[in-house]
């Protein structure tokens, strides 16, 4: 909306001009989303506690977590709406990709609200059943991946990292494949957000790291000498991924331990198709393993878990799953599980980020 009303004088006043470059409005998304998050959040806060809509602990959890009973949650409506705001602010809302993105961030948060609107208003414990609940998410993920496929020039070849002559053309496949990186990619935040700032502050480092991949995937000089796959228009999404690195943050401050709000299925299910919806866009599908890579860790100790329950009839991994679940009962303290699965959260990303050069 800024860009519309204010890169036109640009031809009357130079200074404007700044509106022009996707870095100056990342930039400016990002503090925007943040300020959005920190001014709002007190207020949230209070309302959430007024309408008593507090955390519910599942009594088979850690015991440590049961003071937590109460927190205010259902927080991912903020994050949501500052990203909402700061993108279409800063953004090009003629660009496709950014209506795509905006499109699966609410329509995955609204899969989370009704969620968690039955667990935590209506009081149903279990909220909305896992069937009815990837039935949603498939939905709207394929519907997502044919809007995505149906856009002019987007290439239905996957990018596999490192083996840039390796690019298998799945055609209409891809359809299905970009639905599976976006809801693996919803589930695997949710899954992971189980500790005070433990998956936002992961999203924050994935964020970032897409934001670069984003703008070098849509600048065409770049690359070319970075031989990566160019998508004209996809530079946008660079301000998205701005806006979700900064709504992070401003929802970090609460959120960090001891937290003062939770995000809920509302903003986990919605941050993590984002996500997945990016690396599709950008052509940085496989990428996303390592980009978030503490999330797919999560997600295969859950998996991994219940496998070998079921195969054993009894018998466990770990002692409880995600795996954070169980360092915790090993004893470390909550704080050190949260900062440690920061630390390899941001060496996977280092990690991904190499591999710009290694082509």
């Amino acid at each position: 909306m800024l860009y519309h009303l204010l890169y036109p004088l640009h031809t009357s006043l130079s200074v404007f001009n700044v509106f022009r470059y996707i870095t100056f409005r990342t930039i400016y998304a990002s503090l925007t989303a943040f300020l959005i998050c920190f001014i709002m959040g007190p207020w949230v806060i209070r309302k959430l506690s007024y309408l008593q809509i507090g955390q519910y602990i599942q009594e088979d959890g850690p015991q440590t977590h049961h003071k937590k009973a109460g927190t205010p949650t259902m927080g991912g409506t903020l994050i949501i709406f500052s990203i909402i705001v700061s993108t279409l602010l800063w953004a090009n809302l003629t660009n496709y990709y950014v209506w795509i993105v905006l499109l699966v961030t609410l329509g995955y948060g609204g899969i989370g609200f009704i969620d968690d609107y039955l667990m935590q208003i209506k009081k149903r414990n279990k909220g909305l059943s896992v069937r009815n609940k990837f039935l949603l998410q498939a939905i709207l993920a394929i519907v997502t991946g044919v809007l995505i496929c149906s856009y002019a020039g987007f290439s239905t070849r996957v990018t596999i990292p490192i083996f840039k002559n390796i690019s298998p053309d799945l055609g209409k496949g891809y359809i299905l494949f970009a639905a599976l990186v976006i809801i693996a990619s919803s589930n695997a935040v949710n899954i992971t957000d189980g500790l005070d700032g433990l998956a936002i502050g992961p999203f924050i480092i994935a964020s970032a790291a897409y934001m670069i991949f984003a703008y070098v995937t849509g600048h065409f000089k770049i690359a070319n000498y970075l031989q990566l796959r160019y998508v004209a228009g996809s530079g946008e999404i660079a301000i998205f991924c701005g806006a979700l690195a900064g709504s992070g943050l401003g929802f970090l401050w609460f959120n960090s331990y001891p937290a003062q709000i939770f995000m809920g299925d509302v903003g986990s299910l919605a941050l993590g198709g984002a996500i997945g919806t990016v690396a599709v866009i950008i052509k940085q599908e496989i990428l996303l393993i390592l980009v978030g890579g503490l999330f797919v860790i999560e997600t295969l100790s859950v998996i991994f878990q219940v496998g070998f329950f079921k195969i054993t009839k009894g018998r466990r991994i770990f002692r409880m799953a995600p795996l954070h679940h169980h360092f915790e009962l090993k004893g470390w303290p909550e704080p050190k599980v949260i900062v440690r699965f920061w630390i390899i959260a941001i060496a996977l990303a280092l990690l991904a980020m190499s591999t710009l050069k290694l082509r």
